[in-house]
């Protein structure tokens, strides 16, 4: 079965130009034009927001609102983000792309109807109804029309803005995108997804980078994770992850996106694994 990268790439990286340049001329250099490294194996491409969103609701005097950690969307949010993310931000990597001879096509949820999502509500331990606004959960994934530019040779770039069907856009996050994409199109490739940021993996220490864990199965998470060994920003990612191997993917990468190469190759980050 051919191979197929699901790269998820945020954090820092998305926020520093010399960092995302690096990463995205990798990219090219493994998935481009010339990419016998590898087979000839496919990728698609999904990014996050970075903090440019937050620095232009700011700007223009858009006053950010959390929930336990996690950014409510308004309506002068849900543009604002839209406008970042699936405008500026995406069509910046794409050019990108191109220089590096890699055939990219940038969309978002709503282009091809490639992602379909529903708002979210959310009770907290109280049971209390918890408004985020105009975010979404995914509810499916246009395997077809992917599959249909990877056979052309194009890689897909993905922003992380869906629509419900209704004509209603919605902020989703960037792993879980990732994540549903690469467990709905496992049926057609030998999937392998990757989320690439600025730390170096998982790591048994935070204050340690020489610390990093090589290989982490459901058992052991579950091992670390009663023994609150895990940084709690971590714990979703790996969440996604174990959703995604349960689901058809093959495994799951977490590591430095300047170090792609060595992730893929297996020679960095950490690697999750069924078992």
């Amino acid at each position: 079965m051919e191979k197929l990268y699901i790269i998820k790439v945020g954090g820092n990286i998305v926020d520093d130009p010399t960092q995302l340049s690096s990463f995205l001329q990798q990219v090219g250099e493994i998935f481009g034009i010339d990419n016998s490294n590898l087979n000839n194996s496919k990728c698609i491409l999904v990014h996050g927001g970075g903090k440019m969103a937050t620095k232009m609701a700011t700007s223009m005097g858009v006053e950010q609102q959390m929930i336990d950690g996690r950014r409510i969307t308004d309506i002068e949010t849900l543009k604002i983000v839209t406008m970042v993310y699936a405008g500026y931000i995406n069509k910046n990597i794409v050019a990108q792309l191109q220089q590096y001879k890699c055939n990219a096509f940038g969309l978002c949820g709503a282009d091809g109807n490639t992602v379909l999502a529903h708002k979210r509500n959310s009770k907290d331990a109280l049971g209390k109804e918890n408004d985020y606004g105009f975010v979404g959960d995914v509810d499916a994934v246009n395997t077809t029309l992917l599959k249909n530019l990877l056979e052309l040779g194009i890689t897909p770039v993905i922003a992380p803005i869906t629509h419900d069907g209704n004509g209603q856009l919605l902020n989703t996050n960037a792993d879980t995108i990732a994540q549903e994409i690469a467990t709905a199109i496992s049926t057609f490739y030998e999937t392998i997804l990757i989320y690439s940021f600025e730390k170096i993996g998982v790591l048994l220490d935070i204050t340690d980078e020489n610390s990093v864990i090589k290989e982490i199965k459901l058992t052991y998470y579950k091992e670390l994770n009663e023994k609150q060994l895990i940084f709690a920003g971590m714990i979703p990612k790996l969440e996604n992850a174990f959703s995604a191997i349960n689901k058809g993917v093959s495994k799951v990468i977490i590591g430095n996106a300047e170090k792609l190469k060595s992730l893929i190759n297996g020679d960095a980050g950490t690697t999750i694994l069924n078992g």
